[in-house]
């Protein structure tokens, strides 16, 4: 690193700690009390206009089905671990729906019918969910669905939305090449997915507009209870904790996270304002709160939680993933709150954040620091107003009316119930 990009460094960081004792505190903790004052407005333009404190009641309704236990509530009974894994928006939308006032008991008044299959909580011994099942599992639910019900059938599911969150939405694999080959589960392509599963041109995402890309899971009150005082400086100027390499699924080490993260450690694990690990310390929520930059690159998939807890601890995301669908991109304004590195230029990641120049940096703190945002990407128990679960039904509230098309013809069919993988079309 030049003189020039060590001086401009230590400058941030000399803001970031003496900032505190003034009137206009630039870099602070999750709260950022004096941002605030000069931020009041919970209404953030996005690209779709100031929507995330828009109220989806009154703008859509949604009938759940009720699918037998087995689909559902029984796994969680089985293995409760499901209900804290990053892929647990599943169950969180599922029951939130069940007390919203949008639920409908009267299935001919619909807008969207919602299918609760919990296709994630079938875990490993060290909690990673196994997808091999899940075509299957789904596939049943659908013909459960379409045997009991007239809906499904007039439509073939384009009135419908399943939430899928696994690694590459409903390609149901968490290694890209075996989930693009598997490409999205056929029943599902005329549905809405909503998934946290997000890249522009992917076999694995639905075409533009389709589709609703969310936030994985991370647990609301688990860190909010971990929050330090607002005016905690900020002396880290960039971390991360996570893994460089995944030697039991990629000897050679470049295939993991299109070798992004290894550029990452092979670069900068010698850097004095890089502060990277591989060992994630109980201390983790509490040094995020204390670092200007948290890098989030891709893994197998381009997506992780640590996107959320950066907004969520105020610490500016330096996304590392080509190509990516961030959640809820119609409504929150990411070009003004994240910093976007391509994968290529990794190696020049440490030139790259050090000649943000400070005031950019703050403007994106003073965009992070609005609990619009924040309260946006978290799945609270019970729903709030303005959180994920609110903005999934914002923007399915934005696909009405439904397209041309959606209804079909007596008699017309248009998916194929025995394309696909062999292993998927067995009975589940």
């Amino acid at each position: 690193m030049g003189l020039v990009a060590i001086m401009k460094m230590r400058s941030i960081l000399a803001i970031a700690i003496l900032g505190t004792a003034t009137a206009t505190v630039l870099f602070l903790g999750s709260e950022a009390q004096e941002v605030k004052k000069e931020y009041h407005t919970e209404r953030i333009s996005g690209s779709a206009g100031d929507v995330l404190e828009d109220d989806p009641v009154g703008r859509l309704k949604v009938y759940v089905y009720d699918l037998p236990a087995k689909y559902n509530t029984e796994l969680v009974d089985k293995d409760p671990r499901c209900l804290t894994h990053m892929f647990a928006a599943e169950i969180f939308v599922h029951r939130s729906l069940l007390t919203s006032a949008v639920r409908t008991l009267d299935p001919d008044e619909a807008d969207w019918f919602f299918t609760p299959v919990y296709t994630t909580c079938d875990l490993t011994p060290s909690g990673h969910p196994m997808p091999f099942d899940s075509p299957r599992m789904m596939r049943a639910a659908i013909r459960h669905v379409a045997a009991r019900w007239p809906y499904w059938n007039r439509t073939e599911g384009a009135d419908h939305f399943f939430v899928t969150p696994h690694d590459f939405g409903a390609c149901f694999h968490f290694k890209e090449d075996q989930a693009v080959s598997r490409g999205i589960l056929h029943v599902l392509r005329r549905a809405t997915l909503v998934q946290t599963f997000g890249q522009s041109r992917h076999p694995c995402m639905q075409p533009a507009g389709r589709s609703i890309t969310i936030p994985p899971y991370a647990p609301p009150q688990r860190m909010e209870s971990r929050l330090l005082p607002p005016a905690t400086p900020r002396s880290v100027f960039a971390y991360f904790r996570g893994l460089f390499y995944d030697a039991g699924n990629d000897p050679e080490g470049w295939r993991y996270a299109r070798g992004a993260r290894a550029e990452v450690w092979e670069n900068f694990k010698s850097s004095p304002v890089f502060d990277i690990s591989a060992e994630r310390p109980g201390t983790y929520y509490e040094d995020m709160q204390r670092a200007v930059f948290c890098l989030c690159p891709l893994g197998w998939a381009p997506w992780s939680p640590r996107l959320v807890e950066a907004v969520v601890f105020g610490c500016v995301p330096v996304v590392v993933a080509d190509g990516i669908v961030l959640p809820f991109h119609d409504a929150i304004p990411w070009a003004e709150a994240a910093v976007f590195v391509a994968e290529e230029d990794v190696p020049r990641l440490d030139t790259i954040l050090t000649s943000i120049p400070p005031e950019e940096v703050v403007r994106r703190q003073r965009m992070l620091a609005s609990p619009a945002v924040k309260r946006a990407l978290l799945f609270h128990q019970p729903s709030q107003p303005g959180d994920a679960f609110h903005q999934i039904l914002n923007g399915l509230a934005r696909k009405l009316p439904h397209r041309e098309g959606v209804f079909l013809r007596p008699g017309e069919t248009v998916l194929n119930w025995t394309t696909g993988p062999p292993r998927d079309l067995k009975p589940w």
